[in-house]
């Protein structure tokens, strides 16, 4: 079966990539949740709620079901590919406006290369 999506972490201009390292910094079975519904999302594009939901713009939400916890992965889709802006552990039931400001100003960054 062939992705729908390629998948790319966003880079800062230094060449970090922020939900790599946040990634590594959860546990191996947390780290193989996430990435098996990022895959969902990557094979079977385009996908609603539960798993997908439109936040604003052209940014959209992975929710991840953990152990214990919930997860947010926040991307955007440019030319067929999915680029993983934010990822972090969600603590209220809305997403806090600092999480979606920081996806937000990651988006402008990725246009600004254009």
């Amino acid at each position: 079966m062939t992705p729908i999506l390629s998948v790319n972490f966003f880079a800062t201009e230094a060449g970090k990539e922020p939900v790599r390292e946040w990634l590594k910094d959860l546990s191996a079975q947390d780290r193989k949740t996430i990435g098996e519904d990022i895959k969902t999302v990557q094979f079977g594009w385009p996908l609603g709620m539960p798993l997908v939901d439109h936040i604003e713009g052209g940014i959209w939400e992975v929710r991840i079901k953990l152990d214990n916890r919930i997860a947010r992965v926040l991307f955007v889709i440019v030319n067929k590919t999915m680029i993983l802006l934010h990822g972090f552990i969600k603590k209220d039931q809305k997403t806090p406006k600092p999480e979606f400001d920081l996806a937000k100003q990651r988006l402008k960054t990725l246009r600004g290369k254009k």
